[in-house]
């Protein structure tokens, strides 16, 4: 069995004296595990590192078996993403989430949108956050937990959506989900008005929606902490000044 396949580095761990296992998130193929013989080497250390895309020649005897990797490298990305906060614990949060998905499942959208985030992690902390925050978004919606921002519960109108129902995860327009203010969650407006633009706060906003559905339907069930990667994003994104 092999194939061959663009994939980016998620993460890579030990095995033995000199090959790594490494971790990559493939369009086709979705996160995928396999043997680097040789991958601790001088040459290979610095393509192994999370972000760089590579270009990957899989084989094994049996498909079910994981099997080991020839490497090539495509992009490096790593060096400049750990040049700043945003980047370096940016690439860590969407390893963490892609981290969430059954091994070898297919998730297209999720491997496109992991290179447009890796991609912009370091061109604006803002539109960095955005990206994370959309990705987190299209990471509940994969996993069976999408939120419905479209239209109101209530009413149907797709105008004045400032709330969210922690229960069914859908949007609430402002007159009827008033009453209720205390007991729904925040819904930042750029997120359903794309001539709106993502300010520090509405970005937490947006990343408390996140968190309380990824702790509801993955964190908790799951027995999982949030990732420390997370917090420090956020804080480092949705920065002052």
């Amino acid at each position: 069995m092999e194939w061959r396949e663009e994939g980016v580095v998620l993460g890579v761990r030990r095995h033995g004296e000199t090959s790594v296992i490494a971790e990559l998130m493939t369009r086709s193929r979705g996160r995928h595990l396999g043997l680097v013989r040789g991958g601790r080497s001088k040459a290979m250390r610095p393509v192994l590192q999370p972000g760089n895309s590579v270009m990957a020649h899989w084989r094994a005897r049996l498909d079910e078996h994981m099997g080991a990797f020839a490497l090539e490298p495509v992009a490096s990305r790593a060096g400049g993403l750990m040049e700043s906060t945003v980047g370096l614990h940016g690439v860590q949060l969407a390893a963490s989430h892609l981290r969430l998905l059954a091994e070898r499942d297919p998730h297209p959208r999720l491997y496109d949108g992991l290179i447009v985030l890796i991609e912009n992690l370091n061109a604006d902390r803002l539109t960095a956050g955005e990206l994370m925050l959309r990705f987190e978004l299209a990471v509940l919606e994969e996993l069976g937990f999408g939120l419905d921002l479209a239209r109101c519960a209530a009413s149907g109108t797709k105008e004045d959506l400032v709330y969210v129902s922690p229960k069914s995860g859908r949007a609430v327009s402002r007159e009827p989900g008033e009453p209720y203010h205390d007991k729904l969650l925040a819904l930042p407006a750029f997120l359903t008005d794309t001539d709106r633009a993502a300010d520090g706060e509405t970005l937490r906003t947006g990343f408390t929606l996140t968190r309380y559905f990824l702790s509801r339907h993955v964190y908790e069930p799951r027995g999982l902490d949030e990732p420390h990667s997370r917090t420090s994003f956020i804080s480092a994104a949705c920065a002052s000044g």
